[in-house]
């Protein structure tokens, strides 16, 4: 039944109730709550939405993944039989540029079973009218595959996890909490310290108030793939902003209307996310027998595809457009705006060699 209640004043009713959450809960309630989450309400991509994705900016950035897919496919001796599973497809437009490149490899299409991982009913909605032709399913779990080798492409997925975070004082490290203060929501530390021996050796001798983030639902969801990746042969090739090593600093943001928004205000109605541990993913995945790829940048990784090639062919056969693509083009692999910020992760099984990584 839905609450008549807002999100916020749940929440609120909930840390009354109960005491202060951690930021992990608040994340989720305010995400994924069933009925006034914000990844279960409208469309939130796009110039109407909060935010713009690679994949909305131009066609390249899944024309490239496309390439890549295939890449690894044919290195599998092209299976007769295969899943291609994307988390959090959006509107469907990587799949759909993904598919109109990779479908040219004869085969390819033949073998594919398009698996898709989505919790917002709108975007559900636009994924089945843009890719139905391909017969898609919806996954939900992570164990619903098909036999034969697993492809796995998630973009701006494992950003949007719930995470906890954790700071130094004298006495060991404190877990951040969000309580009330007055009536209004607060971030503040639970009295009960964790012995420092117990946080990862990479942030052991963390200066006193530095804050280390882990998110515990990104390293479940990429065991789980992993595992049956092992078993079953395949990648898992994830595109977001981060970082290689674990690290400490604060990197939960909010953002609302294409601006930055604080974090505890308007809940449900503001998108979540915090920079993914890359090395923490990484050691998840070689756990199970996977080899890691050197992280790259989303500009390295793009270059070494062939994006100046293809900006280059598309203004050409499409002149008027010319400037649109090559700022697009910009835009994607440029230092100063996505081409350093977003990071490329590749696991896969070994003896596979990946195009669009360092040798």
């Amino acid at each position: 039944m839905n609450s008549p209640l807002t999100l916020a004043q749940q929440i609120d009713l909930q840390i009354t109730a109960g005491g202060p959450i951690s930021v992990a809960t608040y994340m989720g309630l305010c995400l994924t709550h069933p009925t006034k989450g914000y990844y279960k309400g409208s469309d939130p991509l796009g110039a109407k939405g909060d935010f713009i994705t690679a994949p909305e900016i131009s066609q390249m950035f899944g024309e490239l993944i496309g390439f890549h897919l295939v890449n690894v496919w044919q290195q599998m001796d092209e299976p007769k039989s295969f899943n291609l599973v994307e988390l959090g497809p959006g509107r469907g437009t990587l799949m759909a540029d993904i598919l109109r490149v990779a479908c040219r490899a004869p085969g390819f299409r033949d073998g594919l079973k398009l698996k898709l991982f989505e919790t917002n009913p709108a975007l559900t909605v636009e994924q089945r009218n843009r890719l139905e032709s391909y017969e898609p399913q919806w996954l939900e779990n992570f164990e619903q595959f098909d036999d034969g080798p697993i492809l796995v492409v998630a973009n701006e997925f494992f950003d949007a996890l719930p995470i906890r975070q954790f700071i130094r004082k004298p006495d060991g490290w404190h877990e951040r909490l969000v309580g009330l203060i007055d009536g209004k929501r607060a971030f503040g530390l639970s009295p009960t310290p964790i012995p420092n021996e117990t946080m990862p050796t990479a942030v052991a001798n963390a200066e006193p108030d530095s804050m280390f983030e882990v998110c515990f639902a990104g390293g479940e969801v990429m065991s789980r793939l992993a595992k049956m990746v092992a078993k079953q042969g395949g990648s898992i090739l994830a595109v977001d902003y981060g970082y290689a090593r674990t690290q400490t600093g604060d990197t939960l943001q909010g953002v609302r209307n294409h601006a930055y928004a604080d974090v505890l205000e308007e809940p449900g109605e503001t998108d979540l996310s915090a920079h993914v541990d890359f090395g923490a993913l990484a050691a998840v995945t070689q756990e199970v027998g996977l080899a890691v790829q050197p992280l790259a940048t989303q500009g390295e990784f793009l270059t070494r595809l062939g994006i100046a090639e293809r900006a280059k062919a598309l203004s050409g056969a499409n002149p008027g457009s010319a400037s649109d693509i090559q700022i697009a083009h910009q835009r994607l692999v440029a230092k100063d705006q996505m081409g350093d910020l977003f990071k490329v992760f590749c696991a896969h099984s070994p003896g596979l060699n990946p195009p669009g990584f360092a040798a």
